[in-house]
């Protein structure tokens, strides 16, 4: 076998799990909120709509 054809077969091999990887990414909702992370960031701690802090929202 060739040199080029074994590139061309590894390349294409390595097409498949990058196109399978985010097609698995896009339908489990990992791109569904991008902006979610950046504003979390500057809200507060005890912020009773952050999720996690019910317990501030009991007392």
């Amino acid at each position: 076998m060739s040199a080029l054809a074994m590139t061309l077969m590894i390349g294409v091999f390595v097409m498949v799990i990058v196109i399978v990887a985010f097609i698995f990414t896009a339908k489990s909702g990992q791109y569904d909120d991008l902006d979610g992370s950046a504003h979390r960031i500057l809200m507060d701690d005890n912020d009773p709509r952050i999720p996690g802090n019910k317990h501030t929202r009991d007392k």
